[in-house]
């Protein structure tokens, strides 16, 4: 039975884990990228990016176990050639970028949840992470997994609450189009950036034997992410179109059931989550200097582990303060965005399809 959870259900749990953070959790990124293209057109895009997740996934997850590439920079360096140094800077600034924004929204949730100023509930978030970074890959695991668990809980919940009040508000707005939206490109979009977390979750396919067993883990993962973005969603949709400009939408709709302590536990989920995130992009980054150390016969103590975080999360953290979190996610995203498609997705689309076509 573990086993079984460690290859097909772990690695969604991992990616979920880091994709959920502090835009998807709180609703923004789900209203930046699919919302804002129309109810209807919203849930086409998830569908899009769920399809794009699972196929990416597969074949990252099968090249990286049949190759034993278990760090993003073995991976890019086989995957890449040469062009793995652009990947590096790709990644590194991703990194950044998406610990800002958890970092963001850390500060501007604790601010609703005890009026402490922002700086406070990013700095509690930052040290969380750097603690889950300089304890490594085992208790992360543990914790990615556990934390799911309670985020689908809470999802759940959210949708139990808000459907019974506002199903018929809902019904009617999931049928809105808005013609000439982009939904395919915002379905496009986010999936790319979103991939960013697979070089960070490459030490998962660790516990994957087969082919088919990365075939499996993958398609899961796609569908373990997206399901609690659609329930989100869904429970969104009961406030359209002024929701679109809350900056925490999900904290405007628990304050719209009047349930304080649901509110309160939600809120703790969700902060959980942002832990996971910039936990897991700085995992990505230590394996990847673990990989290099461990090929000159040195190995990546818990303290380098610390040391590293810590760079990462100051770079972050000025950056959470400086811009805030719609500004994060609107200015921020495009470049990566395409620079992922250019030097990661499509090269794994284009070499991982041509060795799945392969005999095993």
């Amino acid at each position: 039975m573990k086993k079984t959870f460690q290859k097909y259900l772990l690695p969604g749990f991992v990616f979920q884990s880091i994709v959920v953070g502090g835009g998807y959790g709180t609703g923004r990124e789900l209203v930046q990228f699919f919302l804002t293209k129309g109810p209807l057109g919203g849930y086409g895009g998830m569908l899009v990016a769920t399809l794009i997740w699972g196929l990416i996934l597969a074949l990252g997850f099968e090249m990286a176990r049949s190759s034993r590439h278990f760090d993003y920079r073995t991976f890019t360096k086989a995957l890449l050639g040469r062009a793995w140094v652009g990947f590096e800077a790709l990644y590194v600034a991703s990194t950044i970028l998406t610990i800002a924004i958890v970092g963001s929204a850390s500060g501007e949730l604790s601010a609703e949840m005890f009026g402490a100023a922002p700086i406070v509930g990013t700095l509690v978030a930052v040290a969380a992470v750097a603690f889950f970074a300089f304890w490594g890959s085992a208790l992360i695991e543990r914790f990615f997994a556990f934390w799911s668990f309670a985020l689908y809980a809470v999802y759940l919940i959210m949708i139990a609450l808000v459907a019974p009040r506002f199903g018929d508000v809902i019904a009617h707005n999931a049928a809105i189009t808005v013609p000439g939206a982009p939904w395919l490109l915002g379905g496009l979009e986010y999936a790319a950036y979103n991939l960013a977390a697979l070089p960070a979750m490459l030490f998962v396919a660790r516990h994957l034997e087969t082919r088919r067993d990365a075939v499996i883990a993958g398609f899961m993962a796609g569908l373990i992410a997206m399901f609690p973005g659609a329930l989100i969603y869904t429970a969104l949709l009961a406030f359209y179109p002024s929701i679109l400009e809350q900056s925490i939408p999900a904290n405007f709709v628990l304050g719209e059931l009047d349930s304080p302590a649901f509110q309160l536990f939600f809120q703790l989920v969700l902060f959980g989550t942002f832990i996971e995130t910039g936990t897991g992009m700085i995992h990505g980054f230590n394996e990847r200097v673990a990989g290099l150390l461990s090929e000159r016969g040195q190995t990546l103590t818990h303290w380098r582990r610390l040391a590293i975080a810590a760079g990462l999360l100051v770079a972050s953290v000025w950056l959470a303060d400086r811009f805030g979190l719609i500004a994060l996610i609107e200015r921020g995203y495009g470049v990566i965005t395409y620079g992922y498609w250019l030097l990661f997705l499509l090269p794994i689309l284009v070499v991982g399809l041509r060795k799945m076509l392969r005999p095993a």
